[in-house]
């Protein structure tokens, strides 16, 4: 047996034992859909979860939603509500910042591999660019001259360090991610020299880290780096993102950030800040952390089987949808996500099984050899932790399966 990931706190049953999500049954919230699989959002866990950042962290501090953990239309509009600032990384992502209701000058567009397209949709916009590299910087300048506009141009920043700890690392070393520390004075003067509206640094070590102090640590060592920069340049960056890091627990034995301590580190960390970023503005950009605790990925056992020994429970769901807990997407070793039987939410354990998805491959298995109650065809299996990550980031086409449903309560 092998055990699987904490469930997020804020989940319940109604007296029947079914899971509920935003106070409603997920067998109800499956026939409103109309089909299985699912994915459910609950709005008030992603309100809940702004309010308890705003209350750790200094209150100088903004918060940008980092739109690649979750673009679902509805979601993204409720986000957009609730944060200071949208973080995209194409122009897809893009159309739809700003079709969410935040304004373009709230909206920065960092990743490598820009269009001269996308670009132009940037500047006519307002959006904010976080250059990648010196080339990107002057396709950026001559679209702005050809438009007539003086482009909103950040400089992402790869920073000599990384966060240890971290699930994926954004900076240290040659990376494709932003331009290296010690290029940075150069170009940005040269953005002021031609006129360019320059917005500041955008500085993102890494992501999906549990260690509060190695996010303080980091954050504190950005914030130096971005005075030894401004120094450097003669000149104060409007604001420094100092991107996110924040990660959720999904495996065993994983305990959630200390967020109260990460925001009581960074207040030390701005209050000691070199005089010149006195006027800088501050943001943190975080994706998953927001809304990955508030999704539900709901599947319906189509068949249960015994193999050798094993059982095995069929699901209609897989990998196609929820490729990170099939542990395809990052992991090295593959360990189990949250995961339930929703018509017996809360139950103890009855059996040892490993649910698998539909997919005709061997690597289409939602948990392996997990204790879960017992679940029969037409119950539903609920993996938790699935608000970040999953629809858009897992292969929806493959087999020919198509996507999932998505629905925010």
């Amino acid at each position: 047996m092998k055990p699987h990931g904490p469930i997020p706190p804020g989940f319940a049953a109604d007296a029947d034992g079914m899971l509920l999500i935003g106070g409603q049954r997920a067998d109800e919230l499956a026939d409103i859909a109309g089909d299985t699989p699912l994915f459910v959002y609950d709005g008030a866990m992603l309100t809940a979860r702004v309010a308890a950042w705003r209350a750790a962290m200094p209150a100088e501090v903004q918060l940008h939603y980092a739109m690649k953990a979750n673009p679902y239309a509805p979601l993204l509009a409720h986000m957009a509500a609730l944060v200071d600032g949208l973080d995209v990384a194409s122009g897809g992502e893009l159309a739809m910042a700003l079709g969410s209701g935040m304004a373009a000058a709230h909206i920065s567009f960092a990743g490598p591999g820009k269009r001269d397209r996308e670009i132009e949709a940037a500047i006519e916009a307002g959006a904010t660019l976080n250059l990648e590299s010196a080339g990107e910087a002057g396709r950026a300048l001559a679209i702005g001259e050809r438009l007539g506009i003086a482009p909103r141009l950040a400089v992402r920043v790869n920073p000599d360090f990384d966060l240890k700890g971290s699930g994926m690392k954004m900076g240290g070393g040659a990376k494709p991610f932003g331009v290296d520390a010690a290029e940075v004075p150069a170009l940005v003067r040269r953005l002021l020299a031609m006129g360019a509206d320059w917005q500041g640094f955008h500085i993102f070590a890494g992501s999906q880290a549990l260690d509060a102090d190695a996010i303080s640590d980091t954050q504190a060592q950005t914030v130096a780096l971005a005075a030894r920069l401004a120094n450097e340049i003669g000149a104060t960056p409007p604001l420094v993102n100092l991107g996110g890091g924040m990660g959720v627990p999904y495996f065993p034995g994983d305990m959630a950030v200390d967020v109260a301590a990460v925001g009581a580190a960074l207040g030390e960390t701005l209050a000691a800040r070199d005089p010149v970023l006195g006027s800088s503005s501050f943001a943190m950009e975080l994706g998953r952390w927001l809304v990955a605790g508030a999704g539900v990925y709901l599947t319906r056992v189509v068949d249960r089987k015994t193999s050798h020994g094993e059982t095995f429970l069929v699901t209609d769901g897989g990998l196609h949808h929820q490729l990170a807990a099939s542990g395809n997407f990052g992991t090295v070793i593959r360990r189990n996500y949250p995961i339930a039987i929703a018509s017996r939410f809360g139950a103890e354990p009855a059996e040892t099984v490993s649910v698998v998805g539909c997919l005709c491959t061997p690597l289409d298995r939602l948990g392996d050899q997990v204790a879960l109650p017992r679940g029969d065809v037409g119950d539903l299996v609920a993996i938790f932790q699935a608000g970040a990550y999953g629809a858009t980031a897992s292969p929806s086409a493959f087999l020919g399966q198509g996507p999932a449903g998505e629905m925010l309560v």
